[in-house]
């Protein structure tokens, strides 16, 4: 296979933001990125610096802004905060279904939006808060927060989902994907996420002493106010907002219902294009009417892996111009099946993401090689490629090299030793790499799930 020069530069340039992502954090490889694509297109590409700049993902971007932003509103006014609050205290005190109460919920909170570090934030304090006060180990409690708000982190309204789906709706014509079938897609690769964390982190959690715990447990009560205090009731602006996200999920949902298409006039369906648009429009109800505070839901939001993402697509562009992305492809291809491909993208995908960003690094570095590997093995089903890139990334996060690992370790009862929690997660983080890669195989490969 013979290169140009400009497709190993880019290849070069891509693997140098790779190690800095994976061993300095102080320094932002979406900024990087860009630099390296105006020089390796301008140096090697034959580009220009503004058609390198005109590579960035304008479209992805504002989603991602309008969605953190409204969730921002939500979270700061104290809207998520009192939801979780409120919805610990189902188990009324029986602490055996304490895990499953955790894991539902922290699902739920994640999936209508705010995405797993958020997800995983708020529900951290709290959930290992009342894991010191039942006993229950919080590796235990790690797997299940993490493992919830990564199965639900590719939720169409959660940023991750909508970094995935964005980049799948660039590749859609390349796959042979109708427009129109998109929102079902994205709802397929959520589920295929649900299902493969979930076997992951629970089977874990049975297994490593979730289920002993879970029998001694039987019976047991504590006063549901000593374990989740009552809060304050929701106030007008809470109401409000929480009937926003509501408005958010059926604006998203209902048009593309097979019984709904074609009820919607045109112009109606306009407005509803993504749910960016729609995230924008609430964010502006709760500002207009005083039920959030813009400034302090900006600071909140994740700029930092807005840019990650939005900056490495850059990179790749150049990359996919220069002939580095089918460089890649080939290498890959060369040792996979059909089958087989899974089990390979979630094995890397998982290495890499280890110690890099899932959503910010590793998802826009594979997802756009799918058209490219289906070329080159001869076969493979997209959504199950997808979703093997998407998995193995995110299995990983248990690890506290990871945002999610690392709260879950911060907010840990006094009593648990830290430092075992941390080696602990660690291998389990690190094992998760090849247990992604012997599920995608499973699942996606010989299943054909």
């Amino acid at each position: 296979m013979e290169l140009s020069i400009a497709a190993i530069m880019s290849i070069i340039a891509l693997c140098i933001v790779v190690i800095i992502s994976c061993i300095n954090e102080d320094l932002h490889v979406g900024f990087l990125a860009v630099a390296f694509g105006i020089i390796v297109g301008g140096l090697w590409g034959g580009m220009t610096g503004a058609k390198v700049l005109g590579y960035f993902p304008v479209s992805l971007f504002m989603i991602l802004v309008g969605v953190t932003f409204f969730f921002g509103m939500a979270q700061t006014n104290g809207t998520m905060e009192k939801l979780t609050a409120y919805s610990i205290r189902i188990c009324k005190g029986n602490t055996a279904i304490v895990p499953l109460i955790v894991f539902v919920l922290t699902t739920f909170v994640t999936t209508i939006g705010p995405g797993n570090i958020a997800g995983t934030a708020l529900m951290a304090p709290v959930a290992m808060a009342i894991a010191t006060r039942i006993g229950m180990p919080a590796f235990l409690m790690t797997l299940l927060v993490v493992g919830a708000s990564n199965g639900a982190a590719f939720s169409p309204f959660a940023p991750t989902g909508i970094i995935s789906n964005g980049i799948i709706a660039k590749m859609a014509p390349q796959l042979g994907i109708a427009a129109d079938a998109l929102n079902g897609l994205a709802w397929k690769i959520h589920f295929n996420s649900e299902v493969a964390q979930s076997f992951a982190n629970i089977g874990g959690f049975f297994i490593l002493g979730g289920w002993a715990w879970i029998k001694k447990q039987r019976g047991e009560t504590l006063d549901i106010n000593e374990l989740a205090p009552k809060p304050e009731p929701f106030d007008k602006h809470q109401w409000l907002t929480l009937s926003l996200v509501g408005v958010l999920i059926l604006a998203i949902v209902v048009p593309g219902l097979p019984g709904f298409k074609g009820i919607f006039p045109k112009t109606i369906l306009n407005l509803l294009s993504n749910v960016g648009t729609v995230a924008f429009m609430l964010a502006a109800v709760l500002m207009l009417t005083g039920s959030g505070d813009s400034k302090k839901a900006i600071k909140v939001m994740p700029w930092g892996v807005i840019m990650m993402v939005c900056g490495v697509t850059v990179l790749i562009e150049v990359m996919d111009k220069s002939g580095g992305l089918n460089a890649f492809i080939k290498m890959i291809g060369a040792i996979s099946t059909p089958t087989t491909v899974n089990a390979w993208l979630a094995l890397i995908t998982g290495v890499i993401s280890a110690y890099s960003s899932s959503s910010g690094v590793v998802m826009p570095m594979f997802l756009p090689m799918t058209p490219g590997l289906i070329q080159e093995i001869g076969g493979g089903d997209p959504i199950a490629i997808i979703s093997s890139i998407n998995i193995g990334a995110h299995l990983v996060d248990t690890s506290p090299l990871s945002t999610l690992g690392a709260l879950c370790i911060a907010c840990a009862g006094d009593h648990e030793d830290k430092g075992k929690l941390f080696r602990n997660l660690l291998i389990w983080g690190l094992s998760m790499s090849v247990v992604g890669a012997i599920i995608c195989y499973v699942f996606f490969g010989l299943l054909g799930f």
